[in-house]
C-alpha cells in the first residue's frame, strides 16, 4: 500500500490548479471573471494565452512609443498600453500599445476597449509571441476593422527597434505594408506622428 498513489493524495500534492476550459472555449467575459489569471492574459480563439516575463527591449520600446505617440496626439484620441481589445466574444488580445478614441475612456476602472474604438494597434515582437504578433493578431485586428497596425521587431546587430507600418485596405479587409522605419517613424495616420527611435538609448 505504501507506494500507491490515490487521486486524493495527488490532489493534495498539487500546488497549481489549472482552469478547465469550457467545451466551447472561453469568452471575453471570462477574462474579467476568472480568478487568479496571470497579468496580461490574452484570449485568442477561445484559448487563454499566458504571457512570458517581458524582456528589457519589450518594456523600453513600449515606453518609447507611448511617450512619442502622446506627444502629438490630438485631444480626441488617447494612448493606452497593454489593455485588452475586444474583437469578438472569443478574441480579446492585448496590444502592447493602442491609440483609442477619447470618448471610449469612461473611467479608471475600465479593463477593456472595443475594436471600433481603436485606430492603431502596436505589437512589440517577443520570442514567445513571434507567430501571434506576425500572423494571428494582425489578421484578427484587420478582420475587426482596426485601420492601422504596427509591428515592432528588434533589428540589426545593435538590436534597435524596427517598426513595420500597415494600413487596412477596406476592399480586402487585410493590411497592406506601407513601410519600414528604423531611426525615426514619421507617418500621418492615424494622425501626424513623429517619433525618434534612436532615443531608446536614453531610456
Amino acid at each position: 500500500m505504501g507506494g500507491t498513489m490515490t487521486a486524493e493524495s495527488v490532489k493534495h500534492r498539487s500546488t497549481q490548479r489549472w482552469p478547465v476550459p469550457p467545451q466551447d472555449g472561453y469568452t471575453v467575459d471570462d477574462l474579467s471573471t476568472l480568478p487568479d489569471l496571470p497579468p496580461h492574459t490574452e484570449l485568442i480563439d477561445g484559448s487563454l494565452i499566458f504571457v512570458s516575463p517581458q524582456r528589457d527591449f519589450h518594456s523600453i520600446v513600449i515606453d518609447l512609443l507611448v511617450n512619442g505617440l502622446r506627444g502629438t496626439a490630438p485631444a480626441e484620441l488617447r494612448i493606452r498600453r497593454e489593455m485588452t481589445i475586444v474583437l469578438d466574444q472569443r478574441n480579446g488580445p492585448e496590444p502592447d500599445v493602442s491609440v483609442i478614441r477619447a470618448e471610449a475612456v469612461t473611467g479608471p476602472a475600465r479593463t477593456s476597449y472595443q475594436a471600433e474604438d481603436v485606430l492603431l494597434a502596436v505589437e512589440v515582437v517577443s520570442p514567445d509571441s513571434e507567430s501571434r504578433d506576425r500572423t494571428t493578431k494582425p489578421h484578427k485586428y484587420a478582420a475587426a476593422g482596426i485601420p492601422n497596425f504596427w509591428r515592432v521587431e528588434q533589428g540589426g546587430t545593435e538590436g534597435k527597434p524596427v517598426v513595420h507600418v500597415y494600413e487596412l485596405d477596406p476592399m480586402t479587409n487585410a493590411y497592406v505594408h506601407m513601410g519600414m522605419h528604423r531611426d525615426r517613424i514619421k507617418v500621418d495616420k492615424p494622425y501626424p506622428i513623429d517619433v525618434d527611435l534612436t532615443t531608446i538609448d536614453q531610456l
